[in-house]
């Protein structure tokens, strides 16, 4: 492989990484750049998936802090996770993309807007004078999950997220950044952002061993991906982590209409 090519591959993912770091969606990037390097449309997308799994890991490694409060969370939301990454998967080996390629604009907007309405929305009283402060100085400890009465409609939406996920994934960040925020009151945007990581890497990891399995990833192409996404998504996290939480928030709504945009204009512009 010549020089240009792998620093396109390496380029893109490293850009990659460090968006999904912060909110998600760096498959808009990662993708096209393995596209523009020589990869077919298959081979890119299997071979993304691959690359960008470890580099989750690296995230949800660097939110650990955040993720010790979260394993009830993160219990919850595992098996419809595990469940839609295989299904989603197993979809993109079997079925024309183009079916699927049309809902996403649609599905990437929904969930910008619910993350828009979710910032709109007028910051909930805490329970106690001072706790908010509190709550920001120990990264959020006071604030806890409200889970939901009704699990099942939220494992339901997390397991059509992780199918989208398994299946090609853009955006996939938004949308859980998107369905966290529902339920999770004024939980730190930071502690969503750290089980978002955790469980795109759940999905990008059972997708990934489907793709191995079906032998439609490239060999060469996916180290060079792998490590420059490990390096971008800890300089992203590291980042994220340090920002004023609704500046996070304002920016993954700002790319959430710039992706749908983007994917609208992919699918329908001339």
């Amino acid at each position: 492989m010549d020089l240009t090519r792998a620093a396109l591959l390496a380029g893109g993912a490293a850009v990659a990484g460090a968006i999904n770091a912060v909110a998600g969606g760096g498959t808009l990037v990662s993708f096209p750049a393995a596209i523009a390097a020589g990869l077919p449309p298959l081979a890119a997308n299997a071979t993304n998936a691959v690359a960008l799994t470890p580099a989750s890991l690296a995230s949800a490694w660097a939110y650990r802090r955040e993720l010790s409060r979260d394993y009830r969370v993160l219990g919850v939301l595992f098996l419809p996770s595990l469940l839609g990454g295989v299904a989603g998967s197993a979809l993109l080996l079997v079925t024309p993309q183009r079916v699927f390629d049309a809902a996403v604009p649609g599905l990437v907007l929904v969930a910008t807007l619910l993350l828009l309405w979710q910032n709109l929305r007028p910051a909930k009283p805490s329970a106690k004078d001072g706790s908010a402060q509190r709550g920001a100085a120990d990264g959020g400890a006071a604030e806890r999950f409200a889970l939901p009465s009704r699990p099942w409609l939220v494992f339901l939406l997390q397991f059509l997220v992780s199918v989208y996920g398994g299946y090609f994934g853009a955006g996939i960040g938004i949308m859980m950044l998107a369905l966290l925020s529902s339920f999770a009151g004024n939980v730190d945007i930071h502690r969503l952002n750290g089980i978002k990581t955790v469980l795109a890497s759940l999905i990008n990891g059972v997708a990934a061993l489907a793709f191995l399995f079906a032998g439609a990833v490239d060999a060469v192409a996916t180290p060079i991906m792998m490590g420059a996404a490990v390096i971008g998504s800890l300089a992203g996290a590291m980042v994220a982590r340090r920002l004023e939480p609704r500046m996070v928030r304002w920016f993954v709504v700002a790319l959430g209409l710039v992706l749908t945009a983007k994917l609208a204009w992919d699918r329908f512009g001339a």
